[in-house]
């Protein structure tokens, strides 16, 4: 998994949208620790969460398997563009045949989970997707056959509010394990001074 952050907004502009409703624009520090302070005290402590809606991040997302897209898509208030299979799957037509031995060539498509069984089964349906791909089947009509570990990538941009549900669900022990790591890598790529913004929600 590879994160990275392509865009974040600049603390000022939150602190200035909550400085509207007083119009106490004067008091700014132009994202300063008097800025970053009236954010958490408004946004976190008084719960006027919908302030944290003008902070948005951009990141690019690579190496998650389908099945991680899925748990993302329960996730409607972010907006996320992904690789398609309908364009990109010609990426395995000219591999040669997949075995059991080749695990970290196949590893350029697939997820693994340290599960002997569950890694070689993803192993067999990559070549049988192979297989099919090679036989001229469309792309279309060959995706039906993609294990749920297939790799895959995004842009996924989501505002500071719905940022901070996700870590606090998806970090949790109970999430599956690999929306766990991306809920880490997330706040682990946020800029520095705008994590303490999500430090009470992210689960150790």
């Amino acid at each position: 998994m590879k994160i990275t952050l392509l865009h974040h907004t600049p603390l000022a502009v939150c602190a200035g949208a909550i400085r509207t409703c007083w119009q106490s624009f004067d008091k700014s520090d132009n994202g300063g620790e008097k800025d970053k302070e009236l954010i958490d005290r408004v946004g976190n402590k008084f719960k006027h969460a919908s302030t944290l809606e003008h902070l948005v991040y951009t990141f690019y997302i690579q190496g998650i398997s389908r099945a991680l897209l899925q748990e993302l898509a329960r996730h409607r208030m972010a907006s996320l563009s992904v690789k398609s299979t309908r364009y990109t799957l010609k990426e395995l037509k000219n591999e040669s045949p997949f075995t059991a031995e080749d695990q970290e060539r196949a590893g350029r498509y697939l997820v693994f989970t340290g599960i002997d069984m569950v890694d070689q089964m993803s192993i067999s349906a990559l070549e049988n997707l192979r297989k099919v791909l090679k036989s001229g089947i469309s792309n279309d009509k060959a995706k039906y056959c993609l294990p749920e570990s297939y790799k895959t990538e995004l842009t996924w941009t989501i505002n500071a509010r719905s940022l901070q549900n996700f870590i606090a669900l998806r970090s949790d022990k109970a999430a599956l394990w690999e929306i766990q790591n991306l809920a880490r890598a997330l706040y682990a790529h946020l800029p520095q001074e705008h994590q303490y913004l999500f430090d009470d929600v992210l689960k150790n």
